[in-house]
């Protein structure tokens, strides 16, 4: 069953550098620009996400006849695109970051742009949907009329999630869930005739995300609306049910939020099309987005500008027992873990602080690799190793020891966790094989109890001690 992304793309350009002078012009950083990074945004940005997944995915959208455009379908590398003409000048935005500091955004062909047409391919490539996702990128796309006809008949048989634009049109009614963010959906509230202040004693609709998505509930005759609130989670309104449910985000540090909202409906996509509840998939998708943002967001995307590989189907991406899964990194844990164990994989976990990577580290992943078809490897936070090991500890921040793991080619997958144990990774993650050091041989792991109840199974791997990250680390503390 095939994702159809439909929606606006645009030319993410991100210049990173360091700022540590003035302008003699302007009392203006100067960033001296080190790298240069172009992506497709937008619901390009979405499909890419899906295609890094393996999942099959068409992007039906309108392209500019400029070199934005060609270098959009160059950065579309590995997705079914199927397009028509724009009409106008590809969207190009771009973002100067000094550091992890965001200095300014300029965007060039961004103004209001004519709805354009749609062709009958892209209407007959939107037929053909499984699932469908609306990012509606307020480029007029998502006005055509043709194309909300198309999408209003399919509402009531296929999923379809709409994740709209202030500058975009309502979704088209019966549509699965509509996901704005907070300060979308008080903005869409009060646009609308029937909006007042409410006056209400339920203690769940007292959150203005709550109240917002109600009245958006009943103005767009979606389903349900599920409004996003950053690191406080979401909450789920549906068509027929009283109360709101409020969706928990788990805590995780990330410096740019930029593609979360996108991760999300693209999980969201995912976690229908496989027939879960809407209730389930949301809280998925939420962790997802999470997740996503925990290993690097957009940053961590790699770019295929320059490849002309077709995506993989997730049937295909299990390997044999025991061989090297075919990798399309980044790939987000869960979404890994279901489709190798859709494929009849074994899915294999470790965990551990993994600061300084050292030869004894190496070993034990590579002989838990070989017990299963991937290996995830479960990483406590910078946070998490304070609390664990002390003030002074991680000597290497998360980000640079989730990246140091994913080189290694036994791990599949890093995910970043805060707690103290990794009690609640696993119950998100649940894997067939759970693996710790040899030091544990003799003694019942842990962890055996919470991964027996899904029938997965707990293994030691020969542990090394003459390495340890402690051993190094007080070395290296007498040599400084």
């Amino acid at each position: 069953m095939r994702i159809v992304v439909v929606g606006d793309v645009m030319l993410d350009v991100d210049l990173s550098g360091e700022a540590t002078r003035l302008s003699p012009d302007a009392p203006v950083p100067v960033v001296d620009v080190s790298g240069v990074k172009r992506r497709a945004g937008g619901a390009g940005l979405v499909a890419r996400m899906l295609a890094e997944d393996g999942w099959p995915v068409t992007l039906v959208t309108v392209l500019g006849d400029d070199d934005a455009g060609r270098q959009l379908e160059a950065h579309l590398a590995g997705v079914r695109l199927v397009s028509g003409p724009s009409g106008h000048a590809s969207p190009v935005k771009t973002r100067v970051r000094a550091g992890s500091h965001p200095v300014v955004r300029f965007d060039q062909g961004c103004g209001k742009a004519p709805v354009p047409d749609a062709s009958p391919a892209m209407l007959r490539a939107v037929e053909q949907a499984g699932v469908i996702i609306v990012a509606d990128y307020g480029r007029g796309l998502a006005a055509n009329p043709q194309l909300r006809d198309l999408l209003a008949r399919l509402a009531g048989s296929v999923p379809i999630i709409w994740d709209p634009h202030p500058s975009g049109p309502d979704p088209v009614p019966g549509v699965a869930v509509v996901t704005p963010n907070a300060a979308e959906a008080s903005k869409a509230a009060q646009a609308c005739a029937s909006f007042q202040d409410p006056v209400t004693h339920d203690p769940a609709l007292q959150d203005p995300a709550a109240q917002a998505g109600r009245i958006l509930l009943e103005q767009w005759q979606s389903r349900a609306v599920l409004v996003t609130k950053g690191e406080q989670g979401a909450v789920l309104l549906r068509k027929g049910s009283g109360s709101p449910q409020a969706v928990p985000a788990p805590r995780v540090e990330a410096g740019d939020p930029c593609g979360a909202g996108d991760r999300l409906a693209a999980s969201l996509a995912v976690h229908l099309l496989a027939g879960r509840d809407l209730g389930e998939a949301a809280g998925l998708a939420v962790h997802d987005a999470a997740d996503f943002l925990a290993n690097g967001g957009v940053s961590a995307l790699p770019d295929h500008a320059s490849s002309s590989a077709p995506a993989q189907d997730p049937l295909n991406q299990a390997a044999p027992h025991n061989q090297a899964a075919p990798r399309r990194r980044p790939r987000e844990p869960l979404l890994l873990a279901r489709t190798v164990r859709d494929a009849g994989g074994t899915v294999v976990a470790t965990g551990g602080c993994f600061d300084l990577l050292h030869a004894g580290h190496v070993r034990s992943l590579a002989a838990a690799r070989e017990l299963g078809d991937c290996l995830i490897v479960c990483l406590n936070s910078d946070e998490s190793v304070r609390r664990l090991k002390g003030p002074d500890r991680p000597i290497i921040g998360q980000q640079d020891r989730a990246e140091l793991l994913l080189a290694l080619e036994c791990v599949d997958a890093v995910m970043i966790f805060d707690d103290d144990t990794p009690v609640a990774v696993l119950e998100r993650l649940r894997p067939d094989i759970w693996v710790k050091g040899g030091d544990y041989k003799g003694a019942r792991l842990p962890e055996a109890d919470l991964v027996e109840r899904w029938g997965g199974r707990c293994l030691t791997v020969p542990f090394h001690p003459a390495r340890s990250t402690t051993g190094l680390a007080d070395a290296l503390a007498k040599v400084g």
